[in-house]
């Protein structure tokens, strides 16, 4: 069964940055929109940022807009979080997910192949 792959987390002092990557693993990811998603200790889990992959439309979170760029490389089957100027509250389990079509509004349940996520800790 297909599924994401993440890797790219680790600790990281305020105001550092990390670039997360999410590898496709037997998903086709034709006509679908690729989200990084969040989940912080006791808290639900958010949408970070959203990437279609028939055109080269992104949307961010307002938390992270302006830090955090998200981009593609087809040819890899990968999707990429660059993570600038890194807060505290920035710290979560990070991990992505797809939805059919290239709406990046769709609601959570609607988001498959999810992978083990990966840890960012932004600490002095």
């Amino acid at each position: 069964q297909g599924r994401f792959v993440e890797s790219g987390g680790g600790l990281v002092q305020p105001g550092g940055s990390l670039r997360l990557s999410c590898a496709a693993s037997k998903v086709t990811l034709d006509y679908h929109n690729i989200k990084w998603f969040r989940q912080a200790p006791g808290k639900e889990r958010e949408w970070v940022s959203c990437i279609s992959t028939g055109d080269p439309s992104t949307s961010y979170a307002r938390s992270v807009k302006g830090r955090f760029t998200v981009s593609t490389d087809s040819a890899k089957k990968t999707v990429y979080l660059q993570m600038n100027n890194l807060k505290p509250e920035d710290t979560a389990v990070y991990s992505c997910a797809a939805a059919y079509g290239s709406s990046c509004l769709q609601p959570q349940y609607e988001y498959n192949y999810w992978g083990q996520g990966t840890q960012v800790t932004v600490s002095t």
